[in-house]
Parts: structure tokens; sequence; C-alpha cells
């Protein structure tokens, strides 16, 4: 398993993908992201695994594109457009679409594509020796992967144009009090910490965080007559699901509630 490109490690009610290219500061090749993709379709099909942790291997939490696939080939470059098509989108679409809570332990650096795959899971925890890079206009191209979205929604237009146009390193605690994530925490704590956040979600009302999830991803373009319709239709499902019945019975039997995330009702 060393030199499989994702380490796969499965747990009580959530599992743990590990970027496994430390040689490579786990920079993204076509092998690590067909076993990425891979691992995220079986961790979805799974019923039993109720949330994700997502980190790198050694020193680096993901570096972004492996430089080494984009060099001349009989005097051209390759096309960046269809890694894009074939492997980045994808991974990100899916990160914010799965249906239970993903959280990223960020290592080490977090640069380019690597920095966006990031910022797309739910909650990010980071070392604090760990950094922010949008290494992009290094390499003459602009933000790929989410990243012209989600920067300016979680940090505003003049920090998010800071990041991209200077391509500088953010530290993990500067990154935390921009709002770029959830967490900065002492370098070994954070598997502890993101271990414990998963287990927390292994045992939440599954159905309706991934609701919040969906609700909260189109709010970005909703305006508030529609975002109210979607609220009251994913609160429809959430309602006619066991853990909304067994949340009030333990409300009001003054019990913690024994969530089990299934969508069928009481």
């Amino acid at each position: 398993m060393a030199d499989h490109p994702v380490l796969i490690e499965v747990r009580s009610g959530y599992r743990i993908l590990t970027l496994n290219r430390p040689e490579r500061l786990n920079a993204f090749n076509e092998d690590m992201h067909r076993a990425l993709a891979r691992a995220l379709a079986e961790a979805e099909s799974d019923p039993s695994c109720r949330a994700l942790l997502l980190t790198g291997a050694g020193r680096a939490f993901c570096s972004g594109q492996d430089l080494s696939e984009r060099l001349p080939r009989d005097g051209k470059m390759p096309m960046v457009g269809p890694a894009l098509e074939h492997f980045y989108n994808p991974l990100v679409r899916k990160l914010r679409e799965l249906p239970f809570p993903v959280v990223a332990a960020v290592n080490g650096v977090a640069a380019g594509a690597g920095c966006n795959v990031a910022l797309a899971c739910d909650i990010v925890l980071a070392a604090r020796s760990a950094s922010f890079i949008q290494s992009f206009a290094k390499i003459g191209l602009i933000p790929d992967s989410g990243g012209t979205w989600i920067l300016p929604r979680l940090v505003g237009q003049a920090r998010a144009r800071g990041l991209v146009l200077l391509a500088e390193p953010l530290a993990a605690e500067q990154a935390e009090s921009w709002g770029l994530i959830w967490k900065a925490v002492d370098d070994d704590r954070l598997m502890a910490e993101a271990e414990r956040l998963c287990a927390r979600f292994a045992s939440a009302p599954t159905l309706a965080l991934g609701l919040a999830k969906r609700a909260l991803d189109e709010s970005e373009h909703n305006g508030l007559a529609a975002q109210l319709d979607l609220e009251c239709e994913l609160q429809r499902r959430a309602g006619a699901a066991g853990d909304y019945a067994e949340g009030v019975r333990a409300f009001i039997e003054k019990r913690p509630p024994v969530f089990t995330g299934r969508k069928d009702g009481p």
C-alpha cells in the first residue's frame, strides 16, 4: 500500500483518505486522480460511511498538479483543458455533492489546485505550520478547481484578488482570521481534531447535513424567494426522516439523540 496514490482507512462511521505521493508533495497525476475518484465513489456507496477525512502524507497536503506531466511533447505544451474536464472539475463537484460532511486536514502546504480542493471540503482544519497558495500566476495560469468561485465567497473580492494576483503564501492562522478556513490547530493535534469531528459527524443526522450542504451551495445563486422555496422542499425531506422524529423524542425525554442517518421515516 505504500506506493498506492491514495490510502484508505475505514473507521467506525467514516473514512480517511490520504493523498500518498509524499516524494512529490502529493501532487496530482492521473493515477492519483483515478484512485481518489474511486475512493470517493466507494465512500458514497457505503451506507455506513457518514463522513470523510481528506489529508496528505508527509509534509504537504497537496502541491497541485504534477508539472512533470506538463512538459512539452514534440515541441508543444500539452493542453490544460482536458485535465480540468476529466479530473479536477468532477473532483470538486463530487466533494461538494457528497451527502455527508467532508473534513480536510491540511497538514502542510496546499498549493494551486491542492489549495482549492481543500477549500472545496466542508470543514477545513489546518496545522499552524501549513500554508495556502494560489500559485497559478507563477506559471502563467488562472486559478482553477473552483478557486475563482470559492475565494471571493470566503474572503471577499479584495483579499481574493490579492491571493490570486500576488500568488503569495497565506499562513494557516491568517487563513483562519480571514475566514478562509474553519480553524488552525497545533500540528500535533491536527489529525486528532479532524478525527474527532468525523466521529461526531458519524453519529449525526446525516441526511439533514447533506441537505444543508445543498442548501448552502444553492444559496450562492438563489434569490430569497427561490431559497425559501428550496428550504421548504428540503425541510420536508428532513422532516420525513427517522432522525427528525428521534431528535424530537430525545429533546422531550432530555437525553442525547441516537441518529441513524437513514432516509426512512420513523
